[in-house]
């Protein structure tokens, strides 16, 4: 099926299959009063297919740019450009951003819808879908966007269930992410033993997704936030370094959507990147700075912050965006090193980073920089390690987890100043759900 089909289908079918499971899940809405219909609806193999394309486009163009958006502007990567209450109460953060932030409750919500969708896909597609391979890929492909949600919630809030079932109990961190790396390992044991059919490539996983090289990517990704150093290491050396991974936009029904939402000479557009990656230990003659931005003369910000143009990844209505950046892998075992104690293997990974040219790597992403020069104590090297991940992996969600880790400056006090690295450490849990779980635990101070 050819990219516009695959995407008209989304557009036809899945908004439909994205109420269903958004009104099942976790009270997010008014319960459903036609359970007989989502009983035939996830009843059929066609329903079962739709719920599969639409789990992707639902995750690639709303729930990805929640998870990008509010900690970019947070951790300062993004600048607020209009003056909506919500994206001022976010930019300021602190004791200012309150439980009912709807940008913050995008996170949670689009989240949690994405682990609706991949858990009635998972209860349902086994009775339904007959043919081996289809019924593998779909099982894989749900597990795979059930455990990018987990790890993109564990990043934002303190705890999460990993499910939506009424009054689901909230778990610790850890436990969430040993959850999100046993849908990968059970989504990889499952496509190994019986490879997704043809008509699974070609009519319901979405162009220029790589299910293996992401799974093992995302492996090495929360065994690292979940601190299983070595387990991070083994999972890294996995990927492909140069395979690539994509959520691919046509354009026109399907549009990127870190593109719709930034400055782009547009008026009503909401977000604006902030020079240098906003980041004080940015570095002259980054390559990758000219990657993802454009100078601009325009500094419109409510806050007459220093803004430039998107570019990079989020240059057109249709660019891909990657699902994960293989240089993701270098700096992973980086970190890894530094906290196995191992810095000279630390500083060869950096080096791949900080030396390698655009012609290098799969997606033209190049640094260009001399190798590294600094100490080999723990502060140095990862206050190096997080310039490069500032850089490297800009505008990917991943920042508001790495300056914990990191050992970044945390907010000073209730109403952190706007030149502070960050506004908060932790979101505040959504009123809704506060109200309609009574195990939600308490906010976090800021």
């Amino acid at each position: 099926m050819d990219i516009t089909m695959n995407y008209t289908r989304i557009f036809l079918y899945a908004f439909a299959f994205v109420l269903l499971s958004v009104i099942s899940a976790c009270d997010l809405d008014i319960t459903n009063p036609n359970q007989a219909t989502d009983d035939e609806v996830l009843g059929t193999a066609e329903g079962i297919e739709n719920l599969a394309v639409g789990i992707q486009g639902f995750y690639s163009e709303t729930a990805l740019p929640a998870a990008v958006f509010a900690p970019a502007v947070t951790t300062r990567e993004m600048a607020i450009n209009t003056t909506f209450s919500s994206l001022v109460e976010l930019e300021l953060g602190g004791t200012n951003l309150p439980p009912e932030n709807s940008r913050v409750n995008r996170v949670w919500n689009n989240m949690m819808r994405t682990i609706s969708m991949a858990d009635q896909i998972i209860e349902n597609a086994p009775g339904t879908i007959t043919e081996a391979g289809d019924l593998s890929g779909i099982l894989a492909l749900a597990e795979i966007h059930k455990a990018m949600a987990l790890g993109y919630v564990v990043q934002s809030f303190q705890q999460s269930p990993i499910s939506t079932e009424e009054e689901a109990p909230f778990l610790p961190r850890n436990e969430v992410l040993a959850e999100s790396i046993e849908l990968l390992d059970s989504a990889l044991t499952r496509i190994t033993a019986v490879q997704p059919s043809e008509n699974f490539n070609n009519n319901i996983l979405l162009p220029g997704f790589d299910m293996v090289n992401t799974i093992h990517a995302y492996r090495a990704r929360h065994f690292l936030l979940a601190g299983e150093y070595q387990a991070a290491i083994n999972a890294a050396d996995q990927v492909d370094p140069e395979a690539t991974s994509t959520f691919t936009y046509d354009g026109s029904v399907s549009r990127n959507p870190i593109w719709a939402g930034v400055l782009s000479g547009d008026e009503g557009q909401e977000y604006a990147p902030r020079d240098n990656f906003g980041t004080p230990v940015s570095e002259t003659g980054d390559q990758r700075i000219d990657f993802y931005l454009e100078p601009s003369e325009d500094v419109s910000t409510p806050n007459s912050l220093p803004i430039d143009d998107l570019e990079g990844f989020f240059s057109s209505a249709s660019s891909p965006i990657p699902v994960y950046l293989p240089g993701e892998m270098n700096l992973i075992r980086a970190e890894a090193y530094v906290n196995l104690d191992q810095p000279d293997n630390a500083v060869d990974e950096i080096d791949a980073i900080r030396t390698k040219t655009s012609a290098e790597d799969p997606f033209g992403l190049g640094a260009g920089l001399p190798e590294y020069a600094g100490g080999l104590d723990d502060e140095s090297l990862f206050t190096e390690i997080y310039r490069q991940r500032s850089a490297e992996l800009f505008m990917t969600g991943l920042r508001f987890d790495d300056m914990r880790r990191l050992g970044r400056p945390a907010p000073s006090g209730a109403n952190p100043p706007l030149d502070a690295e960050r506004n908060r450490i932790w979101y505040p849990y959504t009123t809704q759900e506060r109200q309609n779980n009574p195990n939600t635990p308490p906010n976090p101070e800021i």
